[in-house]
């Protein structure tokens, strides 16, 4: 049976709203690669159920970590509740699986749009299994970090070309 809610909780509505932002961009590069110079910088909880990296880079990161898929990248596949990718630490290839729900930043640089999240219970988006690693003794280079702080709204507007 549908639980009825007292209130509707519409910073829960936007957050799905963006993050789903989130989700129809990875699919577009799923689909047909990044088009020009986009790129993206996600900044996700290693330690969120469902994430699954190996244990040489949760020990590097053990909380959060941020990737780039810019023109490295292979295998990007984008599920219901989560995607996964192929990308080289120190030259080795590696697959990443990342809950939607883990991510906490999205940027696309090129394009000046980015997104902040927070970490309360996703609407729609929810962790299916608990973090998992994967036993990986290679030899990886740091990825960049990006300071996460608390989440805002971000007004569409600004991101805007000014004509």
């Amino acid at each position: 049976m549908t639980e009825y809610l007292s209130e509707i909780n519409y910073d829960k509505l936007i957050e799905k709203s963006l993050k789903n932002v989130v989700v129809e961009a990875l699919r577009i590069a799923e689909f047909q690669g990044l088009p020009g110079e986009n790129h993206f910088y996600i900044t996700f909880k290693t330690n969120y159920p469902g994430c699954v990296i190996s244990n040489h880079l949760r020990s590097q990161y053990p909380e959060e970590m941020t990737i780039v898929i810019q023109h490295q990248y292979s295998n990007l596949v984008v599920n219901r509740d989560s995607f996964s990718v192929d990308l080289s630490f120190g030259g080795v290839l590696q697959t990443l699986t990342i809950p939607f729900a883990a991510i906490t930043y999205f940027a696309d640089p090129h394009a000046k749009f980015g997104l902040s999240f927070s970490l309360s219970d996703d609407i729609s988006l929810t962790p299916s299994s608990t973090a998992e690693t994967i036993d990986e003794e290679a030899d990886e280079t740091p990825q960049k970090k990006a300071s996460n702080g608390p989440a805002t709204v971000v007004s569409i507007d600004s991101f805007r070309k000014k004509k």
